[in-house]
């Protein structure tokens, strides 16, 4: 995918995560992060604590604020295209970064997400679900969330904002897009 239209595709990601696939609740043994998992992931990102360095890095706006009703919210998605449009699982080079609202309506970085898009674009099968550190499979695969979006499996890691609902579930009951 080219990066005009992985950005027209991806362009609202957010707004229509909602509905996604990847909505869940988190169960007792719900997995987390080891800790040396968490600290390879933060070190590769916590430059991005500044929403101007991930605009300066290539991330760019995809989409409003996701949230939804019973789940909570995600915030705002920023896409790197380049990221996007590869097969590549790499800790320290997320897709997408989760920017959330705080209550004088500051973002600040959320969550990373991990997105690739799905090989066969056949939502019936998953001989090809991606895994992040080998262990945690992405969701999926699920369906683009606008047309143009290409089937595709994703995995939210909630490592700047505790999510009580667990660390890789998409949705963060404590989110919302007013802040």
């Amino acid at each position: 995918m080219n990066t005009t239209r992985t950005r027209r595709a991806l362009g609202a990601l957010a707004a229509t995560l909602a509905i996604s696939l990847t909505a869940g609740s988190a169960t007792a043994g719900a997995p987390t992060l080891s800790a040396h998992e968490r600290n390879t992931i933060r070190a590769a990102t916590k430059q991005f604590r500044s929403l101007d360095a991930a605009l300066a890095a290539g991330y760019v706006p995809a989409g409003g604020c996701a949230e939804h009703p019973e789940l909570g919210g995600m915030g705002y998605h920023y896409l790197h295209p380049g990221h996007a449009s590869d097969t590549v699982v790499d800790p320290a080079t997320p897709e997408i970064l989760v920017y959330v609202p705080d209550r004088h309506g500051r973002l600040r970085l959320g969550a990373v997400e991990y997105f690739v898009a799905d090989a066969d674009q056949d939502l019936t099968t998953d001989t090809d679900r991606p895994t992040l550190f080998d262990r945690y499979a992405l969701d999926g695969p699920m369906p683009g969330h606008e047309p143009g979006m290409p089937v595709h499996y994703d995995l939210h890691v909630w490592l700047y904002a505790h999510n009580p609902a667990g660390e890789l579930v998409a949705f963060n009951p404590k989110v919302s897009c007013d802040g």
